[in-house]
């Protein structure tokens, strides 16, 4: 029975530690991972909606984050007034527009 005690300790005792140039290889490829899947597109997408949030004009046909659609009547810095319907105006902050619609979208609903 000792001899398998024996044999087990000698398996523990061979067993060595990885080295710290594989522990900072590891750390390197989670960062790396994080950087490819997380923060870079984050970034893509977000940069691709300030473009969009400047890009908009009077005229423009939106959808934004409420679901309502409407045409843009007035820009006025940070908001921009939107027409949902003849005679509804509302104001909305030129940040919450998620999407610009082809023109003529609405008058084809």
């Amino acid at each position: 029975m000792s001899l398998f005690i024996s044999t087990a300790h000698a398996a523990g005792e061979a067993a060595q530690q990885p080295s710290m140039v594989a522990n900072l290889l590891m750390i390197a490829v989670f960062i790396a991972i994080f950087y490819f899947l997380i923060w870079r597109p984050q970034a893509k997408r977000a940069k691709e909606h300030r473009s969009l949030v400047e890009s908009l004009g009077v005229g423009s046909e939106v959808v934004f984050a409420g679901g309502l659609m409407g045409k843009i009547t007035k820009l006025e810095g940070d908001f921009a007034v939107v027409e949902l319907s003849r005679g509804v105006d509302v104001k909305i902050q030129r940040a919450s527009v998620i999407s610009v619609l082809p023109e003529g979208t609405l008058n084809n609903l």
